[in-house]
């Protein structure tokens, strides 16, 4: 099964035309879920899997893989679906996944294929279930509802890790960042994502917006661009101090918000930092051709907020040179 996934360094063209590829697979039953191709290493049959003493439930234990040892995750449980029956593991498949800066695998029943899709044909979930399910998008593939799952928001419940800032860092850092009008607009699909954003924003007393995907940001900025054209409010390169957006989200990948905000002239000089879960010397060199500032690993809330501190600086500056 590990062919089946051969070749994906060479999908990274996709990568900022606002395309992408899907793996789609099942957990239980008939209902199709899927992830995103980058995010995968492999697909194999499940090997061997020694159980971990009072670990979380839904991992199943450890396996090894050509030397590794990895976390085993039953997605099915996560999901809260029927789990995959011990006796059953060995005719399941295991999706191995790198992200976040690990590698894990996902024990599922059945994988289907691979299908290339444009994110505007991606969906994010009704809003009565953005922040309480396991879903970043849905989309049609085959005649039939795809359910594309939240695998970061999954990671982060079973290994119950949460980067937080040091007191040490906000001690240093509150006084440049509180009693201004910075204000960050941020987008990213996973809950997850957004929930660590807002929490480091607002550590540092930074107002924000965050939305769940790039055309929703990109309404947002020019709505305020208008405004600031019907002069009902000041140029938005006066208001926002950045926008923080993920690369793969629905209906618009950040690639594609960063190319719309640069050909805006009234956008066009706004600070971009794009964000991905992904590994990859493609993202670097895409935030480049797409203009973005800068490119940050999810989520490590410090640098994040080194990041900000770092901006805030420079804008700081930039003002005190133009009053003088």
């Amino acid at each position: 099964m590990s062919s089946f996934l051969k070749g994906v360094d060479q999908r990274t063209s996709l990568a900022g035309m606002n395309r992408m590829e899907l793996l789609l697979f099942k957990i239980h039953g008939d209902q199709l879920f899927g992830i995103n191709v980058f995010k995968v290493r492999e697909v194999i049959r499940t090997p061997f899997i020694s159980p971990v003493p009072k670990s979380d439930s839904r991992i199943v234990g450890v396996s090894d893989i050509r030397g590794h040892t990895m976390p085993m995750i039953d997605l099915a449980k996560s999901l809260g679906l029927p789990p995959v029956p011990h006796e059953k593991y060995r005719d399941s498949l295991t999706i191995v996944t790198e992200f976040n800066s690990s590698v894990q695998g996902f024990l599922v029943e059945d994988v289907d294929r691979i299908v290339h899709l444009r994110w505007e044909d991606i969906l994010p979930p009704p809003d009565t279930l953005m922040n309480v399910n396991y879903l970043t998008g849905i989309t049609r593939a085959q005649n039939q509802i795809v359910e594309i799952v939240d695998v970061e928001k999954v990671l982060a419940e079973v290994s119950g890790m949460q980067e937080e800032m040091s007191d040490e860092f906000l001690n240093q850092n509150q006084s440049k960042t509180q009693g201004h009008d910075f204000f960050v607009l941020a987008a990213d699909d996973s809950v997850v994502a957004r929930n660590q954003l807002k929490t480091t924003l607002e550590k540092l007393g930074i107002t924000n917006k965050i939305v769940t995907n790039g055309k929703l940001a990109l309404e947002f900025l020019k709505k305020w661009a208008d405004d600031a054209d019907k002069e009902i409010s000041p140029p938005v390169s006066d208001r926002v101090l950045m926008v923080i957006s993920d690369i793969e989200m629905p209906e618009m990948d950040g690639y594609t918000l960063t190319t719309n905000i640069r050909k805006d002239p009234r956008l066009s000089d706004l600070y971009v930092i794009l964000s991905s879960s992904l590994s990859g010397g493609f993202n670097d060199s895409l935030t480049e051709k797409v203009g973005a500032n800068k490119f940050m690993s999810k989520w490590h809330p410090e640098e994040l907020a080194q990041a900000i501190v770092d901006r805030i600086d420079e804008v700081t500056h930039e003002r005190i040179q133009q009053a003088s």
